[in-house]
């Protein structure tokens, strides 16, 4: 990383210290005081101007910190939505200065992991679109200011072709009528929920991009996305690490810190390896988001499955290295734990993304 790059990253690991997760202002910290929220976008709408490695070092950082805020789903799907989709600028100055949170409304019951299985449908009423479907685990929908909505307008069920992009503000009285949610609290400490759609009646200017045309668009960011949980992943793994190694070197067992027992220190070393492993696949993924869509996915799906498998080898030995500790739920190490087996399967399982690099590679 760059001298800026790591200036960022400290001040931002500084910020988060300071401030406890449940500071209901640390949001508009992160954009007024620290300026992450438009790290990526371009300085016309108030960002920094940054990409994919300054994307990489924020989420990072905040997974070191085990934080909870909704920074995936706004400054990079969100954001990465709307820019590749022609989006109206003034929302993404509201992401840059925090008054606008987006959830991606994509994934449904029945499709999984499989984002092009779209059975929400949108129909052409009068100068607007009416909207029905139900969507599933759309997390920062509960505190979001607006949803972004994978619906079918044309094709079969799995096409590519045929989905389309609509904007829906759910802020208080915009909220329109035939939208519900039904919200609560995820396992990794976030804010999810599922949301139905019937006979939602958005305006014509609700559609993101040309009709028919936006799986590219979900597909390109859907990778950016992977790749940013897999660096938090990276920044959980390094705080799990760090937390059982200072508690092994005070827990003493005959006479002796626990953490001077050769079986012990092995077990150290391969959490270690484990996470330099995640680090370099993270790195190639990070440098090919902008490589064609074959090898982009390829890196992707590569640091995935890497991540998704060291996070459960690097979780699961920090609890079980630190005993009863590690279950208690107000600890770093559990946290970590429960947010690494959250992204295991967050944007495609590690067995998903295997086989995706298969096919890819056939």
């Amino acid at each position: 990383m760059t001298k800026e790059q790591e200036l960022l990253t400290e001040s931002l690991s500084a910020f988060l210290s300071t401030r406890e997760a449940d500071d209901g202002d640390r949001w508009a910290g992160l954009a007024d005081e620290i300026g992450v929220l438009g790290v990526a976008l371009p300085e016309s709408v108030g960002g920094s101007g940054g990409g994919a490695v300054e994307i990489m070092a924020v989420t990072e950082a905040l997974g070191a910190a085990t934080a909870t805020e909704p920074f995936v789903e706004t400054a990079v799907v969100g954001a990465g939505l709307l820019r590749y989709a022609g989006g109206p600028d003034e929302l993404l100055r509201g992401i840059v200065d925090g008054t606008v949170r987006i959830g991606f409304a994509a994934t449904e019951a029945a499709g999984g992991h499989c984002r092009r299985d779209v059975t929400a449908t949108a129909r052409r009423s009068g100068d607007g679109w009416i909207l029905d479907g139900e969507k599933t685990v759309v997390v920062g929908a509960p505190d979001a200011t607006h949803l972004i909505v994978t619906a079918r307008t044309s094709g079969a069920r799995r096409d590519e072709s045929g989905i389309s992009l609509f904007l829906v503000p759910i802020e208080g009285l915009t909220r329109p009528s035939g939208l519900r949610l039904a919200e609560y609290g995820t396992t990794d400490r976030r804010r999810a929920a599922d949301v139905v759609f019937d006979g939602v009646e958005v305006p014509a200017t609700a559609l993101l991009g040309d009709e028919g045309a936006a799986w590219p668009i979900v597909s390109r960011v859907m990778d950016e996305a992977t790749v940013a949980v897999s660096s938090e992943a990276v920044g959980l793994m390094r705080r799990a690490l760090a937390e059982t190694v200072e508690y092994t070197k005070g827990r003493r067992q005959f006479g002796q810190a626990i953490s001077d027992f050769q079986v012990i220190q092995h077990r150290l070393v391969d959490m270690y390896m484990e996470i330099e492993q995640s680090v370099s696949a993270v790195h190639l993924a990070t440098a090919s988001l902008h490589a064609e869509p074959d090898e982009r996915a390829r890196a992707v799906s590569v640091a995935k499955a890497t991540v998704g498998r060291a996070g459960r080898f690097v979780g699961q030995n920090a609890v079980q290295l630190l005993g009863g500790m590690g279950m208690v739920a107000e600890t770093a190490v559990s946290r970590c734990f429960r947010r690494l087996t959250v992204i295991e399967n967050e944007y495609g399982s590690t067995d998903l993304h295997i086989a995706r690099y298969a096919d890819l590679t056939a």
